[in-house]
């Protein structure tokens, strides 16, 4: 199995450490929500432009063709071989209205193509002050709370390598909040009042030397950390194509000028040493990939900082000597605001800086990446040469503002070679792709079991449509499960094929009902990121699921429910290519991923409670019920059991109920399975899912 590259992988990157991490050489483009998605030969580079047009008012201009747009790179009008309009809704999820918030699915799918926003929020701990890391808390938590999207995609990472507290692309605004919630800034004290010290000092033994900043080398390290973060994101997010890609840095800026860097970007190596290389990487990378970075300065509205008390008896000193004073606090802070209008007015994002209405800033954030002009064209040169090239993009419509990335760096040197992996190359791909890949329709579940200490055994399934498929003689269907932990670590990638050397009523059924594939995982507690990816070999399509996965320590917290292996009487009709043997016994059917259901059908389903509360005898009362969208009960069933039956050991209560749903009818509803023991105050544990139930069949 070829090793992926994951955010926690990034990280781990930076921090200069070993990890599991290679990109695919073919990562799927991801589909523009409303028009054409701009098509080229594989084997061809080419560039592409986003670009937000707004009148003067600040609004976006949506009626505007191809005709209207003309592209130059370094002052050459080049012809635009494709064009799009992207104008992307925001869709809310909805919620059950006993619920204060939308229930988190059991079941993904990749039946719809992806056509939301794309955030990657980067937090430079390393540039806030510890001062102020609850305001970028409750402002990112703010726009996660209001602007995000039900279809929006998101991940979070940190510039300080902090692996374990990102996140990796979801739409799971708990999970979102959670990273957001660990942010801490650790940004190091002002050069300036660092030199004013040792100023001081100097002059107190009589040295006379001209100050130094004593943490000089530690925020240098610190800003090649942050540009090389901008950096390897930029690479990794690259390979997304046909939407507008964002980058929301929140950070106090670097002490460097980034604008005079930008004269030098295709001067000669020897000329760009150290930090000045850094930053020169950094802003090719983000514009090579198409990035727009989106700057957010938490200090808002601001002249001096927050360290000017410590140098007010010497704000009239202005000796460059010296360092100190007003002004060279003034210098200091206009360096660092200006190094992140640099980075996002290079790369055609905006910064928010010197402002105290973030909010407003955030909403401009989601205007820009809702609407936008999707613009490819091939380049004059193919040349390998690495060679910066300046892009400009008109239109003809007067009165108006085009805002877009200025240019692009050409690849540089040979091109890499494909990696070597016993997975298909469209299947390697799509299970490596940062987004969901639509082409193999598919659904996906999974359950943790408690299974051999310390590992969990997690149930994953799959199913395919019928109709999706070719099931002609001598074809087959890949499958590969994969998890990712926090530390970038991989579990799973084993291929397994399907045979497609069918008898004529097994392939009626599968083209009528369609198949279904289980799989086993054993992994340890912890965070993970599970991909699912399937490929039709004689179609040559591909899908691929990413899930969001949860598994508790079952062997270690004192009560906990596994997942919900869920099933129904008319279920059997789907062809299981591979069952799961743990559960033929408790089930009348394998688990499905489907969650609609007929009134003529009856529900089963299976789960296990896990008492490690200690040997003295108690009881453990369970309850599975069915609310309607308003809370009320139609469905309640419970059963009490008693620690006896686990014979003093740490083990687990297995039930299964069955849900009949003659009298249920058609709607939405709310399953939810609980357990409470009665050792004591409060311990309890409980899972819900969201299910449809239709008329007859």
């Amino acid at each position: 199995m070829h090793r992926r590259l994951s955010v926690a992988g990034l990280l781990s990157l930076v921090a200069g450490a070993a990890i599991l991490a290679a990109q695919s050489p073919q990562t799927p483009s991801t589909p523009v929500p409303t028009g054409p998605v701009p098509t080229f030969r594989a084997e061809v580079e080419y560039v592409e432009v986003d670009a937000v047009v707004t009148d003067p008012q600040g609004q976006f201009v949506r009626d505007l063709t191809k005709d209207d747009f003309q592209v130059f790179e370094d002052g050459k009008r080049q012809t635009l071989a494709n064009f799009a309009l992207v104008d992307i809704p925001i869709e809310r999820a909805t919620r059950p209205l006993f619920a204060s918030a939308p229930l988190e699915p059991d079941v993904y799918s990749n039946e719809r193509p992806f056509d939301g926003r794309v955030y990657v929020v980067v937090l430079d701990d390393l540039h806030v002050s510890f001062q102020r890391t609850q305001r970028v808390r409750a402002t990112l938590t703010q726009f996660i709370e209001r602007n995000m999207g039900a279809n929006d995609l998101m991940a979070v990472i940190f510039t300080g390598g902090r692996s374990a507290d990102a996140q990796e692309f979801t739409n799971n605004k708990r999970l979102l909040l959670a990273a957001v919630n660990k942010f801490q800034g650790q940004k190091l004290r002002s050069a300036v009042l660092n030199k004013n010290d040792d100023y001081y000092r100097q002059q107190g033994n009589g040295l006379g030397n001209a100050p130094a900043d004593q943490d000089e080398q530690q925020r240098a390290f610190n800003a090649r950390s942050m540009l090389t973060t901008l950096q390897r994101v930029s690479e990794w997010f690259g390979g997304v194509r046909g939407r507008r890609k964002a980058m929301v840095l929140v950070s106090e800026g670097v002490d460097y000028d980034l604008y005079d860097i930008i004269g030098q970007i295709n001067g000669p190596a020897s000329q760009v040493t150290s930090i000045l290389s850094d930053i020169r990487d950094a802003i090719l990378a983000t514009e090579r990939a198409n990035v727009s970075i989106y700057a957010v300065d938490p200090r808002g509205l601001t002249t001096l900082g927050d360290d000017t008390i410590e140098v007010t008896s010497f704000a009239d000193s202005d000796d460059p000597s010296v360092g100190i004073g007003a002004s060279a606090l003034q210098r200091e802070l206009r360096t660092s605001q200006d190094s992140l209008r640099t980075l996002s007015e290079e790369t055609g994002g905006f910064a928010a800086v010197n402002r105290n209405d973030l909010a407003t800033a955030f909403d401009r954030i989601v205007r820009d990446n809702s609407s936008y002009y999707v613009l490819a064209y091939y380049p004059p040169s193919d040349k390998r040469d690495g060679k910066f090239h300046r892009i400009e993009v008109k239109t003809t419509r007067p009165g108006v503002t085009v805002r877009s990335r200025r240019g692009y760096a050409s690849p540089k040197g040979k091109p890499a070679a494909a990696p070597k992996s016993a997975m298909p190359a469209e299947l390697l791909a799509a299970v490596n792709s940062p987004m969901p890949v639509s082409g193999l329709t598919m659904k996906a579940f999974a359950a943790p079991f408690k299974g051999t200490a310390p590992n969990a055994s997690v149930l994953v399934g799959a199913e395919l449509r019928g109709r999706d498929l070719s099931l002609e003689a001598n074809t087959k269907v890949d499958f590969t499960f994969m998890a990712v932990d926090l530390k970038g670590k991989i579990y799973g990638g084993k291929v397994d094929s399907i045979a497609m050397n069918l008898r004529p009523d097994t392939r009626t059924r599968i083209e009528q009902s369609g198949i279904r594939v289980l799989n086993r995982m054993d992994l340890p507690p912890g965070r993970y990121q599970l991909r699912v990816a399937a490929r039709d070999s004689a179609k040559q399509t591909v899908g691929s699921i990413i899930y969001d996965l949860e598994v508790p320590d079952f062997h270690k917290l004192p009560f906990t429910m596994s997942g919900l292996a869920l099933t129904s009487l008319g279920s059997g009709a789907m062809l299981n290519a591979k069952a799961d043997d743990q559960l033929k016994e408790v089930l009348p059917a394998s688990p499905v991923a489907q969650r609609t259901f007929a009134q003529n059908d009856e529900l089963a389903v299976f789960a296990e409670i896990y008492d490690n509360g200690g040997s003295a005898p108690h009881k453990v009362d369970i309850l599975t019920s069915v609310r309607t969208d308003d809370g009320r009960v139609l469905f309640k069933n419970e059963e009490t059991r008693d620690s006896s039956e686990l014979q003093g050991g740490k083990g687990g209560y297995g039930f299964t109920t069955r849900v009949p749903l003659s009298d249920i009818p058609p709607g939405t509803y709310v399953l939810t399975v609980e357990g409470r023991s009665r050792a004591g105050k409060d311990i309890g544990a409980g899972r819900q899912i969201q299910f449809d139930v239709v008329a007859r069949r």
